[in-house]
């Protein structure tokens, strides 16, 4: 059945953006190809309730710039990219739409491979597959990675064991207050790590079930949405939607660390700054959260188990590189990470 790819003029910097429709499905979808340089690009398709077209092109965008980012900090031999559907994935997501979603996908020929995000999950990515072979992320199969949200909590926690030792002097977590911000699978995998590390949990959910079973679980604060921010705690790891530290609330934060595995957490740039100059010290998203692209970059290259251990290991080694040259130069950790990230598309040509 024919989709409607419409390639819309990207914005400086983006090498492609298209529109995906399908009426007979009801899908709407962008498909946003942020860069090349480094290989094809990679990155997760999300579902999300967005008001309007305008709302979903400007996450897509950012969304697939940070992925950049993550593949090249992450060394994957890959670029970046994002998808997203517009719609509610409880109530609008169909395998009619997803198998659209697919055609979608293929019709760019190799130039992007998705995965799960927000919203989707492997089962989502297998009726994909069906249109697709550009799907990844998928349970089963010579190659498939399944489920990459615990290895994406994996590098959130090793990362934030390292924040703390930067921190507070010590990566043991015994008695730290910590606000896990989002318990999707990536924040309940994190926040069980949390647990399991003697940290005192304070955790916040849209999904009322969702903070009930890690208050009956793990003993967990529960915490109002709106007044996330405004809770004493030891650390701060956003694991929801992103856009949560703004001028204003980076001012009223009472952590002393951020690490979370949520995209885009800074609303702007300049947030990064107020953090650095409150003695805030701000673990740079794209860099920490690059587990779950790991392990789909191991399926994507064929490589075998040994691929998502090894790198894995890695990211730890990045972030302390990225803290120790913020240290040396007076820079927020954003500025040397980006840095670090020009030099290496540079390099690429």
């Amino acid at each position: 059945m024919p989709i409607t790819i419409h390639e819309e003029t990207p914005p400086p910097g983006v090498e492609r953006l298209v529109r995906a429709e399908d009426p007979a499905s009801g899908l709407r979808a962008l498909i946003c190809v942020h860069s090349t340089a480094l290989g094809p690009a990679a990155g997760g398709c999300r579902m999300w309730d967005y008001p309007d077209w305008n709302a979903a092109r400007a996450d897509v965008l950012r969304l697939a710039e940070g992925m950049t980012r993550k593949t090249a900090m992450a060394d994957l031999g890959l670029g970046g990219g994002k998808a997203v559907i517009l719609g509610n994935p409880h109530r609008d997501k169909t395998p009619a739409l997803l198998r659209a979603f697919g055609r979608a996908v293929d019709a760019l020929e190799g130039q992007y491979f998705t995965a799960e995000d927000v919203g989707m999950s492997a089962d989502d990515m297998a009726v994909i597959a069906q249109e697709t072979r550009f799907a990844v992320g998928l349970d089963g199969g010579a190659h498939g990675s399944g489920d990459p949200s615990p290895f994406t909590a994996e590098g959130v926690f090793e990362c934030l064991r390292a924040g703390a030792e930067v921190a507070f002097g010590s990566a043991d977590l015994t008695g730290r207050r910590v606000m896990v911000q989002g318990l999707g699978h990536v924040g309940t995998a994190l926040a069980a790590r949390l647990h399991g590390a003697g940290a005192q949990l304070l955790v916040s959910d849209l999904d009322a079930a969702a903070v009930e079973r890690a208050a009956n679980g793990w003993g967990a604060q529960p915490c109002a949405p709106d007044a996330v921010l405004d809770q004493p705690m030891d650390i701060f790891a956003p694991c929801a939607m992103g856009g949560v530290l703004t001028g204003d609330s980076a001012q009223r934060l009472g952590a002393r660390l951020v690490c979370g595995a949520a995209n885009n957490q800074l609303a702007t740039p300049e947030v990064a700054e107020v953090l650095r100059a409150r003695g805030i010290h701000y673990l740079p998203d794209y860099v920490v959260n690059a587990g779950g692209i790991i392990s789909v970059a191991g399926e994507i290259h064929r490589a075998g188990p040994g691929y998502r251990s090894a790198r894995l290991g890695r990211i730890t080694t990045r972030l302390r590189d990225v803290l120790h040259r913020s240290a040396a130069t007076g820079q927020t950790t954003t500025a040397v990470a980006d840095r670090m990230v020009d030099d290496i598309l540079a390099a690429a040509g």
